[in-house]
């Protein structure tokens, strides 16, 4: 198995080896993406914004930390110490790919490059279509990267306590000085200023502006109102949340989900999950390239000692559920390997060669940052949380109806309610959320909206959030040790700080 292994992905240790050193804190903020570059024209902050989008991303250590994986013992391999580390919710030892460090480093480079932006289009006497559209950009794409540091770094939204619990520095101009003095601020204060940014950036926000061939690599109107969907439901505002989802998605959401019929014939993982991250699919709103290890491979527990195993695929892709068997999800039937081998390919791997004879390079991957199908269950969870259960049932079916075969039980409001009131405990955890949630029937909306969103999200990193934001208790097998339980208030549930950053004099998160 070890030789397989290594001749399989050689390539990717010579990437590793490869990777980006993170220079240190003194001066994460200070510098241009591109000091080389003096902003004159229109043509040249566009270029800029390119830079305004993070090449680093969550999704590896916030999937790891989740309850969708599994220790499969010492016999298969861990890629790195930082996958352990994830999953063991350690405090981080490396700088390198998918480490809070490199997370850090590379989301306030994105807002760096978001704030030199806006420093030339705040002084720059022309007003026109494009400056604005420009603006509108850079704000979405500050308010965005802030609002991944906070959510990683920091507590869940909590209108209870998120005015005393620390947050991490919302920058708003770009640095002149070396070693700037920055204040963690509170998670209200965050909230509040990204909320401020998405407000002032949407009604910016130009398609035309963008070439058909990469507006999906942009924050273009409807990946827009989707992170603002996404935002107001974290923030509360649920009818926000509903009215920015409508407007990513539209009223009939059948059109614009994922048509899942077209994977199955498929052979090669590697073609499906090419196919998973194609930029002409309306199901796909953003997609953002990123330097990061975490790519289907990684998902198997034929190669993995952190990996999903059976028994989290029969909690997502095979659970049960109002389908009555698994065989009705479409998921469950597109999956490759067999039993303890199984894995969905999404975020297919590209390696970015750096030396193509040494077969050295990154491995890079494209992940679907924003999709209709996830925009959607953010709706439906808006209309739960204000009790418009009819709303939420049509949401829900509409997701239910495109990831089941024909021939599936029908789903309806009286059968959400029914279904999750006795479902299996796998399905009904203890919820400690940051909010109200009254028994009986929200209580078992939600159970169904949390589980079809776990299905939904699985292996892209957004299960931590909901995991963080309700309050879920879980529990990590440790291979030959007792298992690890995250209670709701344990303090790894925040990511610690990067070494630099408390280094440079930054007040770390309690451990």
């Amino acid at each position: 198995m070890n030789m397989k292994y290594k001749n399989k992905y050689s390539t990717w240790f010579g990437a590793t080896a490869m990777l980006l050193m993170i220079s240190s804190c003194d001066g994460f903020l200070d510098k241009m993406p591109d000091n080389r570059t003096e902003l004159d024209n229109n043509e040249k902050v566009l270029q800029l914004l390119v830079s305004a989008y993070s090449t680093g991303t969550y999704v590896q250590i916030t999937e790891l930390m989740s309850d969708n994986v599994a220790d499969n013992g010492p016999l298969y391999i861990s890629y790195n110490k930082s996958v352990e580390e994830s999953y063991k919710w350690q405090d981080f030892t490396d700088n390198q790919q998918d480490t809070p460090q490199f997370i850090w480093n590379e989301y306030y480079k994105a807002i760096a490059a978001a704030n030199h932006a806006l420093e030339y289009l705040n002084t720059s006497e022309g007003d026109n279509e494009t400056e604005l559209a420009a603006k509108g950009e850079a704000l979405i794409c500050r308010a965005y990267s802030h609002f991944i540091l906070a959510n990683v770094f920091c507590k869940a939204y909590n209108p209870q306590t998120s005015g005393a619990d620390l947050g991490v520095p919302y920058v708003e101009k770009p640095e002149k000085i070396v070693s700037g003095k920055y204040e963690r601020g509170t998670v209200a204060e965050i909230y509040e200023k990204i909320n401020r940014d998405i407000e002032e950036g949407l009604p910016l926000i130009d398609d035309t502006k963008y070439k058909s061939t990469v507006i999906k690599y942009h924050f273009n109107q409807k990946a827009a109102y989707a992170f603002a969907a996404r935002f107001n439901l974290y923030y509360g505002n649920y009818d926000k949340a509903a009215k920015y989802a409508t407007k990513a998605i539209g009223d009939n959401p059948a059109k614009v989900l994922r048509n899942l019929t077209q994977y199955q014939s498929i052979a090669a993982a590697k073609d499906c999950g090419i196919a998973y991250v194609k930029a002409e699919l309306p199901c796909n709103l953003l997609l953002m390239p990123a330097t990061s290890m975490w790519n289907y491979n990684h998902w198997s527990s034929k190669y993995c000692r952190y990996a999903m195993n059976t028994a989290k695929l029969q909690e997502t892709y095979w659970s049960l559920g109002p389908w009555v068997t698994p065989e009705y999800l479409y998921h469950a039937n597109k999956i490759y390997g067999g039993d303890q081998t199984s894995y969905y390919p999404k975020l297919y791997g590209f390696i970015e060669y750096t030396d193509v004879i040494s077969g050295i390079g990154y491995l890079n991957i494209v992940n679907t940052v924003f999709t209709t199908d996830e925009t959607l269950l953010c709706r439906a969870e808006a209309y739960i949380h204000m009790k418009d259960y009819a709303n939420a049932a049509k949401d829900l079916i509409s997701w239910y109806d495109s990831h089941t075969i024909k021939g599936v039980k029908p789903l309806t409001e009286d059968y959400i309610n029914a279904y999750y009131k006795t479902a299996d405990k796998a399905l009904r955890p203890e919820l400690n959320p940051m909010f109200e949630i009254e028994s009986d029937k929200q209580l078992n909306f939600m159970y169904c909206l949390l589980h079809f969103r776990r299905i939904e999200t699985a292996h892209e990193g957004l299960r931590w959030f909901d995991i963080k934001r309700f309050g879920i208790e879980i529990k990590h097998n440790i291979s030959g040790q007792a298992d690890d339980i995250l209670t709701k208030d344990d303090p790894r549930r925040v990511l610690q700080l990067p070494a630099d950053a408390i280094g440079a004099g930054m007040q770390p998160n309690p451990r």
